[in-house]
């Protein structure tokens, strides 16, 4: 097991990692911006460094100041928690460089699954389903064209998107024109990358999700679902699990479809698998995978028993996963609800 960890994070993240290093042993080293000097979780580790001001970009999202303190405070490995570099390959190759353990997936992990459609194409391979749309790098022109053969409605959506951003939903065929400029200017203002793809827009779909662990042994399982179908603005406001929608042989095919999706990819560490479940047709489409711990993590953790933080460290570490598929049991209900 390692002897000191850096969480490179901030907030409530931060001390839920620090909590459960503490508790498996392991010494812990913080960073901080300017404004967070005396923030909870730079109290709450065993060492803490300042990083820049008070900018995330100039503090948080600066991989070379982090890997410096990294080397300074000697530690074996960095969680990344979720947000700022926690899905950022060139983060993630960074640590590796610097002989320093990424507690996540790996590089090509991280890099294929971020970009939807090259996501879309690898699970393909392994007959996950898919909303039918576009391949990537189509012009204008070629989307206009592929919209008529999808049919409306149907929705735009940035490649390299999330939170809703670059996404457009489009009803009528007169609304694409203007709904394709919107969508790709908004996608080059979020993410520095203006391409889009094309997806059938599901009207009676619910948005569930499907927590898995992999070892570096080649196990994997999943921990069940949770159901996100309540949002605003596409930004999830509840989590539940489990999913009143599903039934436990439902649950197990999409259990191991997620599974699948995570093979593609040779995954390793925590991560999550979003499906879009179309109730008109029964079937489940394949939306994206995060890979990194989810904000909503908690809900899985109580009705499983399975403390997942605890689990990436020690996966990260090289060792065996302690659970088989069999030893997971949902029991009782969990709700999160953000308060925005």
């Amino acid at each position: 097991m390692f002897k000191k960890v850096l969480v490179a994070n901030r907030g409530e993240i931060a001390v839920r990692v620090l909590r459960a290093c503490e508790e498996r042993g392991i010494s812990t080293v913080a960073v901080f911006s300017e404004p967070d000097r005396t923030a909870l979780h730079v109290r709450y580790a065993n060492e803490a460094y300042p990083i820049g001001p008070a900018a995330s970009r100039e503090s948080y999202l600066r991989i070379d100041k982090i890997i410096d303190v990294a080397r300074k405070a000697n530690v074996d490995a960095i969680h990344p928690g979720y947000g700022f570099l926690a899905e950022n390959a060139e983060f993630a190759a960074t640590c590796i460089d610097a002989g320093i353990t990424f507690i996540g997936p790996s590089p090509d992990a991280i890099a294929k699954m971020g970009d939807k459609q090259t996501a879309r194409q690898t699970v393909a391979r392994n007959g996950v389903p898919l909303v039918p749309g576009t391949d990537k790098g189509l012009r204008d022109d070629d989307l206009r064209g592929a919209a008529l053969r999808i049919g409306f409605p149907l929705v735009i959506k940035a490649t390299a998107g999330g939170g809703g951003k670059g996404m457009r939903v489009v009803h009528e065929p007169g609304e694409f024109t203007s709904a394709l400029s919107s969508a790709r200017r908004e996608a080059g203002n979020a993410f520095g990358n203006e391409e889009v793809y094309l997806e059938k827009y599901i009207t009676s779909g619910r948005h569930i999700e499907v927590q898995i662990l992999a070892d570096s042994q080649g196990n994997t399982i999943h921990l069940g679902e949770r159901e996100c179908s309540i949002q605003r603005r596409h930004q999830k406001l509840i989590e539940e699990s489990p999913s009143v929608a599903i039934d436990d042989k439902m649950r197990e095919e999409l259990g191991k479809i997620a599974i699948s999706a995570a093979a593609s990819v040779n995954y390793v560490n925590a991560g999550t698998v979003e499906f879009l479940y179309d109730t008109k047709d029964n079937k489940f489409y394949f939306l994206e995978m995060n890979t990194r711990l989810q904000v909503e993590h908690p809900v899985t953790e109580m009705v499983t028993g399975v403390d997942i933080v605890k689990e990436q460290i020690a996966i990260a570490s090289g060792r065996r996963m302690r659970y088989r598929q069999d030893d997971i049991v949902s029991k009782g209900w969990s709700i999160e609800c953000r308060i925005q």
